[in-house]
């Protein structure tokens, strides 16, 4: 598989509490982070709240500048670019973030906020760009007519859908994630995650899905970097991860995921008798 994002050894670094009389200290929020991400490959990325993670993938989009390491993109060195050189690159890097209410203008309808992107990139003629507007609703599962509407006449799965929507809008190869189904009901997190994975397959898109409930993650990915106080703790396939823990923080994430089936509770319950005999 083609390669779209590669970092190395890449690094966060705030200074906080500084004043006149105070020196100040260093918060690592990332802290010598490596992956790459491949096209059509989902990159879990989980840990707790606090952990970097929402951190790092606005560092991977460069908003914010990297304290130290690479940013790779297609290849292309990104890390040291200018917001102005950034800018074409934009359309190929996209972001949904965990609330649409914030994330979307209030004050726009649908169409003014889908239509944005083609504008802000000069792509299209108005006719073209209403059109390619109706389009993406219908690509998100949600009607044509949601044009003339506001956000906030929408539940929280639809926005998060017209979010969604923005974002893919200028066929991005690389989507990220950020806690984008976290304050959804859990059947319209699935919903949310099967369109995903849908337009991932339509699209090729290179998703890093960033999370901290490894049960959606689970279902999502193909590869997970669990983090933990900005640095890597474990990396590999999901499959491997899940069935095999290493790290006694993945273990303890694990451990905390909910189990409603009850023969899969008798199985957890006979495992940790067993480990305690052992």
């Amino acid at each position: 598989m083609t390669e779209v994002l590669r970092i190395e050894n890449l690094k966060q670094h705030f200074v906080s509490g500084k004043g006149i009389f105070k020196k100040g200290y260093t918060v690592k929020a990332v802290d010598g982070v490596s992956f790459s991400v491949a096209r059509g490959e989902t990159l879990g990325l989980v840990g707790e709240s606090g952990c970097g993670k929402s951190t790092l993938g606005r560092t991977i989009l460069k908003l914010y500048e990297p304290t130290e390491g690479k940013i790779f993109f297609e290849g292309q060195d990104i890390t040291d670019l200018s917001t102005k050189a950034m800018r074409p690159l934009r359309k190929d890097m996209q972001i949904v973030f965990q609330d649409p209410m914030e994330s979307l203008n209030q004050r726009h309808t649908i169409g003014m906020i889908l239509e944005e992107p083609f504008i802000i990139h000069k792509i299209g003629t108005p006719q073209e760009r209403q059109t390619w507007v109706k389009e993406l609703l219908v690509k998100v599962g949600l009607p044509e007519t949601a044009v003339n509407r506001y956000p906030h006449e929408f539940s929280g799965g639809q926005r998060q859908r017209i979010g969604i929507a923005r974002a893919i809008a200028l066929k991005p190869k690389l989507l990220i994630c950020d806690e984008s189904v976290s304050a959804l009901d859990v059947s319209v997190q699935a919903q949310i995650l099967n369109l995903l994975l849908q337009l991932q397959k339509e699209m090729n898109l290179a998703i890093i899905f960033i999370s901290h409930d490894l049960s959606v993650v689970k279902h999502i990915s193909d590869n997970v970097v669990v983090m933990y106080f900005g640095k890597v703790v474990e990396m590999g396939p999901a499959k491997e991860i899940y069935a095999n823990p290493q790290a006694e923080y993945t273990k303890k994430l694990l451990s905390a995921i909910p189990i409603t089936h009850p023969k899969d509770r008798k199985r957890k319950r006979r495992a940790e008798k067993s480990s305690h005999v052992a």
